[in-house]
């Protein structure tokens, strides 16, 4: 593996306007990441890249590193780009748990972060570095949110985000699991205890349906349902699909190593949204797939298919005239998700915006004072490091607006 590394990073050229950093959407140091490396000062880079980017361990494995460092790498205009992930994911993951966490002096102010997805870790992990007492309140028994509840174990291994919990452990982080905060205890009675801002970075747990007849059957599940727990199913022989991103592969990959015979994945254009990389690892597993198709009914032992196809303003058109019926045992859909409104029923405040999402202000701001959203429950379901790159931002956000509130006793 570290031969395999080196050679990788002796293929940088160090470009003096490194593209794969611009291409990088938290602009991870990449040149300098492979400088340190082969200066044996790994210890160094590692360091780099966790102030960078607290996930980085993560990202480097879930990123789509093909369309973002390694899509940009000027050695792939002519050649293969350099394996930028797998080099920071040498460096992050060997050195993660001998990294020296440094934390300023206490503060005396608590924060409350609702949720340890990708940008309740990010923010619970900076504040706590700055000195917050940060008490993080997840509704699972164990912290990750989407990476530990949906991303398969062969994508990203759980001991990896235990490790996290460790870490954030060090840094005097409190956790609540089992704890839905707009159960029991509202927003409002954080704030009543002395908690000076609340984070919420609760994800979007919500699967979108299809609108179809159907919908409702036993043979039905929603793609974050089913990778929440696979063990749980009993899908049966043949699997159909619907869906085109990287939870579909996920899904489809997950079902295949649980038994599934033939696994279909319908898709309403010509291509998948997926990476390239998950994409083409589906295709390895056996997923079969059939571009410009939709479901219009499903029944009690499959589903209808017809033809698609794009009008000259490139929205998909169904030929509900082509409909066949498609025998299977198991429909899974995996067409995204939007936040659940647990914490706007009962948080009056707090206002989404026409998306279904959190309304937020330029500074991550809700319409609640105080309160500051980043991750999936505003942007919807994205990508980890867009979380946590929005996440750094918000820290550095409600760090100052903490620091202006009047004093304690003033």
């Amino acid at each position: 593996m570290a031969i395999h590394i080196l050679e990788e990073a002796n293929r940088c050229l160090q470009c003096k306007n490194p593209r794969c950093r611009t291409g990088c959407p938290i602009q991870t140091n990449i040149p300098e990441m492979i400088r340190l490396l082969k200066e044996n000062r790994t210890m160094d880079a590692a360091e780099m890249l966790f102030e960078n980017n607290p996930l980085s361990v993560i990202c480097s494995l879930v990123c789509d590193h093909e369309k973002q460092c390694e899509g940009h790498c000027i050695r792939g205009i002519k050649g293969s780009p350099i394996s930028i992930g797998a080099i920071e994911n040498y460096i992050s993951d060997s050195c993660f748990d001998r990294i020296a966490l440094k934390r300023e002096p206490k503060n005396g102010m608590k924060v409350g972060v609702i949720g340890s997805g990708p940008a309740g870790i990010t923010i619970a992990i900076l504040l706590a570095s700055r000195g917050y007492m940060v008490t993080v309140f997840e509704v699972k028994d164990k912290i990750g949110g989407i990476m530990r509840y949906g991303i398969p174990e062969f994508r990203l291994p759980k001991s990896i985000l235990d490790r996290y919990y460790k870490r954030m452990r060090e840094l005097g982080i409190l956790f609540r699991p089992n704890f839905a905060i707009g159960g029991s205890l509202s927003i409002q009675d954080l704030f009543k205890d002395g908690y000076k801002s609340v984070f919420i970075g609760t994800g979007a747990w919500r699967p979108r349906h299809l609108n179809i007849p159907g919908e409702s059957f036993g043979n039905v599940h929603y793609a974050i349902n089913y990778l929440n727990n696979p063990d749980v199913y009993e899908l049966g022989n043949d699997v159909a699909i619907i869906g085109a991103g990287n939870s579909a592969m996920d899904v489809a990959r997950t079902a295949i190593r649980h038994g599934s015979r033939n696994v279909t994945i319908y898709v309403r254009r010509d291509s998948c949204s997926a990476s390239a990389d998950e994409l083409q690892y589906a295709q390895l597993d056996g997923v079969r797939f059939e571009y410009n198709k939709a479901p219009t009914r499903i029944t009690d032992d499959g589903l209808y298919i017809c033809d698609t196809h794009q009008d000259e303003n490139g929205h998909t058109v169904l030929d509900e005239a082509t409909a066949k019926f498609v025998p299977a045992s198991t429909i899974i859909i995996s067409v995204s998700q939007v936040p659940q409104d647990r914490l706007v029923n009962r948080d009056k405040e707090l206002q989404l915006n026409e998306k279904g999402t959190l309304k937020v202000d330029q500074n991550g701001e809700t319409t609640m004072p105080g309160v500051f959203a980043s991750g999936d429950v505003v942007t919807g379901a994205a990508t980890v490091v867009a979380a946590v790159a929005y996440s750094k931002k918000i820290a550095d956000d409600m760090d100052r607006y903490m620091q202006s509130l009047p004093k304690d006793g003033q």
